[in-house]
Formats: structure tokens, sequence, C-alpha cells
């Protein structure tokens, strides 16, 4: 990367991803759904000089935390959830630095719309959205929209098939998404007042996308993004879903135990890019971390024990609940291991929050592993017009990516990194 110092960010889910964090929050009935709620958490992880913050989203009504472990837990869980996207776009206009990444679901989501709602974002917010992309497997999930039919089995006992095809379909989703970002050219805007024409239809393009889920014919409605390309990021466990990181994304979340298994998943993750062909950037690699963060070890584990006893909960990333010095020095094992950065996330948000922002922040910059204040620097395919001298440093360029060149221009097309459907489908 063009920067050494890990990128930081956070995993935000409702009360916390500990689904009975909502029991010992304190808050008003209704406070988790309204915007001042989110704006205060954001605010200060801005302040804090985080680089972004993640949004869960899921079809169905439980949280993507709780329901991931348990999907039985009915009322005891939170149920209901502000829309991602749309929670982004209110965080766009009252913050100004941090990137904003929320969750996105394919399985069940038109390409033309979530291409041009992320686009939107990547305006509203100056160059500073991402994508989260999800599959939807469950069988409840599908039933709400009604569009296909997904076995209602138990997600371990769904058809290795089914499960790729999901995967296939998501990889087509990115790659017209890509494309549509890419169906205005930078200068398609003119607005020539001589003549009249405020659009260069030339500079306009039918993406023309097909496949066996959808047809897009393009172009978008909303111009290019600022970014070129809005961050996408993916979340993987294995092979399949560390395949379509390597065809679509710009990162992936990954989740390691220590610093040993951290380098067994770089490696994973660098085999399946050579098995897919990706060409360009290679993927970057953030490590996700659940904390319960306190003054003391002794403290973060009673808490960790209060919220255990009114609901037991198992993750998909490590749980780790001690001091910030605890906390920091496993990262540190990561980083030196060869991971990007780390994305953690809070087990309760009103008390992991603030032990983030003013102890283990503090504790990473100690170590060498934040820089709050650091200026990423830009790379080739950046220009004035991309970051305004009073703007806000782009969320690809936080991650040391270049801006893109637009496919559908002569003289650039020959050097993007471009992955057509059929050229993502030979490489499954």
């Amino acid at each position: 990367m063009s920067h050494r110092v890990p990128r930081l960010g956070v995993a935000l889910d409702n009360a916390g991803w500990h689904p009975a964090a909502w029991r010992r929050s304190g808050l008003e009935p209704g406070t988790l759904f309204s915007a001042r709620y989110w704006v205060d958490q954001v605010s200060a992880l801005e302040r804090a000089g985080l680089d972004f913050v993640t949004f869960e989203d899921a079809f169905s009504g439980t949280s993507p935390s709780a329901a991931s472990t348990d999907p039985a837990l009915g009322t005891h869980a939170v149920r209901g959830r502000l829309d991602a996207l749309l929670l982004a776009a209110r965080l766009s206009a009252v913050t100004s630095r941090i990137g904003l990444i929320p969750t996105a679901t394919v399985t069940h989501t038109e390409p033309y719309h979530l291409a041009t709602a992320l686009a939107t974002l990547d305006h509203t917010s100056r160059g500073r959205a991402g994508w989260q992309v999800r599959v939807s497997p469950r069988h409840p999930e599908a039933q709400l929209t009604g569009r296909r039919t997904v076995p209602d089995v138990p997600l371990l006992d769904l058809d290795d098939s089914f499960v790729q095809g999901l995967f296939d379909e998501a990889a087509a989703v990115i790659e017209t998404a890509r494309a549509l970002w890419d169906s205005w050219e930078d200068d398609a805007v003119i607005r020539d007042l001589a003549t009249g024409r405020f659009l260069d239809a030339d500079k306009l393009h039918h993406v023309d996308a097909s496949s066996e889920w959808f047809t897009v014919a393009g172009p978008s409605i909303v111009p290019r993004p600022p970014q070129g390309q809005v961050l996408v990021t993916a979340l993987a466990h294995g092979d399949v879903a560390y395949r379509l990181a390597a065809l679509g994304a710009d990162v992936v979340f990954v989740t390691p135990r220590d610093g040993e298994h951290a380098r067994d998943i770089i490696a994973e993750v660098r085999a399946a890019e050579r098995a897919v062909g990706r060409i360009g950037t290679p993927l970057r690699i953030i490590a996700d971390v659940e904390v319960v963060i306190d003054i003391t070890s002794a403290a973060a584990l009673l808490r960790l024990a209060e919220l255990q006893g009114h609901r037991v909960r198992s993750s998909d990333a490590t749980l780790v609940a001690g001091s910030a010095d605890e906390v920091a020095r496993l990262l540190e094992s990561w980083a030196a291991a060869g991971v990007d950065g780390f994305r953690l996330r809070p087990a309760e948000n009103l008390q992991d929050l603030p032990a983030i922002t003013g102890l283990l922040v503090p504790e990473l910059i100690r170590r060498d592993l934040f820089d709050p204040d650091g200026q990423v620097p830009l790379g080739p395919g950046w220009s004035g017009e991309s970051r305004p001298a009073d703007g806000p440093v782009l969320l690809r360029a936080r991650f040391g990516l270049d801006r893109p060149p637009n496919r559908y221009h002569d003289d650039l097309a020959p050097l993007a990194t471009r992955r057509t459907l059929e050229t993502a489908a030979g490489a499954r």
C-alpha cells in the first residue's frame, strides 16, 4: 500500500453486536430508530479520526449479528432497523471526513437501483461512499420479496451449487454496478450555453449487461461518482466468498483468530486472486474483531459476563474482552502478519464506542498502529476536480487505491481493470 499505517474502522449494528446490548443501554424505546442516535455515534468516531464506518443491514427484521447465531431470538433481540443506504445518506450531510460503507443485499435487489443509490451516496458524501456486498441465502428473506424460491432449510444444509449460484449472481451484480458507474464519462456534463446542450451524448454509454438473473441496458441516471468507482467491500469466511471478493471487491473483511491464522487467511485470499485471474491492485485485507473494552481486563470480563447472562452469543469474529492494551496487542500481531487494517465490532455501542475512541485509539497511536491526522497520499488518477483543496480525502485513497480509468473512454479503457460478465463467469 502507499501508506504503512493500518486503516481503522468500526462496524455499527443497532445497540451493539451483542444481542443483549439493548438491555443494558438504558435507551428509550425508539431511540435506535432516530437519526440523532446514529449522528452522535458516527460524529464521535469521525472526531477520533477513524477512517470508515460500516452499517449492517438485512431483509429480515432481526439484526444480522443476532440472526447469524440464533434465528429464533424472537422478541428477545432488537427487531427492525433503518435502511443502511438511506442512513448513510443522512449521515453524509453531517460528516465531512469519515468513510460511509452501508451493507446492501444483492440477492433480492435490482442492480440498477443499487448502483444509482450508491453513486448518489458518493456524490452527497463528496467521495466517501463504500458498499458492503451481502448475499441472502435465507428462506424468510426470500418470502419478503417473492421474487425467487430459497430452500427452507438450515444454512449449513443448503446445497453447494445453490450457494455458488448466489455468489455468482453477486459477482454479476458488482460488475454491472461498476459498468453503470462508468456509463457516464467524467466530462459528460458540458453545460454549453451557446449550443444549449447540457450533456455530451457521446460520453454516455449503454452497459448492455445480461445474465441469467437480470438484464440492464443503462446508462445510469447518476453521473460518474467522485471516486470514479465506489469502494466495494465484502465480508468473507471461506473460499467461495474469497473468490467473490477477488473478482469484484476492493476490500475484503476477514475474521482471524490470531496472528498465525491471519497469515493463513492472507495466503488463501491471495490464492483466490490467482485462481480468478485478478488483475490490477490486490485486495486490501481488513481484520474484524468484536470487542468489549474497559479500563481493566477484569471490568471488561465482568461486563461480558453480564451480557452473556442475558443472552449467550457466539461470534464469527474473534471476541476479545479486555483492556485497551490487550486489544491493541492482538491487533499488533495481526498487523505483523500483514493485514492492511482493522474493523472493530463494539459489543455494546454506548459502552464500547467511548472506550474505542478514548482508550484504544490512543493506545494504537502509541504503537504506531493508527494515525488519525495522517494524510493518505493520492496516487495516479486523482485530479484536482476529484479532490478539491478544501475537500475530504476520498475513501478509495484512504486504502491507497487509485481512481480507476473509465472503461468506456477510448484512451483509458485498455488500462482499466475491467472484468466482463463473461470473463467473471469463465474464471469460476
